[in-house]
């Protein structure tokens, strides 16, 4: 939630005593949460996320972007390079990402940009032909939502991701995938108010929980093992990555934790789809593919699994 510090004391009522500096949901620490089991007695939940974008080579004036994707050569107009780098995402990773899920019988969640689905649908009925759930992710990767935004472009934001998915998909959006983690100090109410089920923008928790609006659940999406954290960012050699995200499934998974643990993968084919790593992530997922008693669900499933057993 980048944001103004003058705008963000008008739109956050600040609260005193434990707890949180905010009212969207409450703390409750990991010893404290009731039981809950997973389908099968599966030890972990399990959810792979691939993320589907469009980068524009033109964003509208004023479009928030995460700065950190700027590239080695900084920022400039054109961008073809980094343009090109998300294009060779669509045209070659994706496909070279669907052969590894294929292989390893994998059902990832889709979150996928309004802007992506326009242009390629083709990807987007590779995703409908699976039976592969699609989540809303707003309408471009130069597009985050901030409370730089009105009420009113957020809506419109909203509203276009989640009318333009449902059409090409045929089903109803039940997810929620903000651009890069980005939200605005009004989101998870908005949100809640679309008929949204979950969101998947905050990773503070290994386990689902319900915030203040209408049941609006919060899935683990664990970002210090994100690809393009790591990678793209933190310039993490893909080995590296490869036994980070195989540590933390296994201790993750030996953990166990009544209250029930979920492991994320994040899949970015710009990234992992390119030749010098896609073996790392086919790596990734042989090895967690080999445990048992793992429930590799949707975000979806987990969250009606979620609502209906706690």
């Amino acid at each position: 939630m980048a944001d103004n510090p003058e705008k963000l004391s008008q739109t956050i009522r600040y609260r005193s005593g434990p707890g949180y500096d905010h009212e969207h949901f409450s703390f409750m620490p990991l010893n404290e949460r009731p039981k809950l089991d997973w389908p099968n007695n599966a030890k972990i939940a399990w959810c792979v996320y691939l993320y589907l974008e469009y980068l524009e080579l033109d964003p509208p004036q004023n479009s928030i972007r995460d700065p950190r994707y700027g590239g080695a050569l900084g920022s400039h107009f054109p961008d073809y390079l980094n343009y090109s780098v998300r294009e060779h995402g669509n045209r070659i990773g994706f496909w070279r990402v669907l052969d590894l899920l294929d292989k390893y019988n994998i059902k990832p969640t889709v979150p996928i940009n309004a802007m992506l689905a326009e242009r390629y649908p083709r990807m987007v009925q590779e995703c409908i032909d699976r039976g592969w759930e699609i989540a809303g992710h707003g309408i471009s990767a130069t597009q985050m939502i901030t409370s730089e935004s009105s009420e009113i472009e957020e809506k419109a934001i909203i509203t276009r991701s989640l009318e333009i998915l449902r059409e090409r998909s045929g089903s109803e959006i039940k997810g929620w995938f903000g651009q890069d983690f980005s939200q605005s100090t009004r989101t998870l109410k908005l949100l809640s108010e679309f008929g949204i089920e979950y969101a998947a923008d905050f990773p503070n928790d290994d386990t689902p929980y319900t915030t203040n609006y209408n049941g609006l659940i919060c899935i683990p999406n664990q970002s210090e093992w994100d690809d393009t954290q790591l990678m793209a960012i933190r310039r993490l050699m893909p080995w590296r990555w490869c036994d980070v995200v195989i540590e933390a499934f296994d201790y993750l998974y030996n953990e166990a934790h009544p209250s029930g643990t979920v492991m994320t993968l994040s899949i970015h084919p710009w990234l992992l789809g390119q030749a010098h790593r896609i073996k790392y992530l086919d790596e990734a997922l042989k090895k967690m593919t080999g445990y048992k008693d793992v429930w590799q669900t949707s975000a979806a499933e987990m969250a009606t699994h979620y609502r209906n057993n706690t």
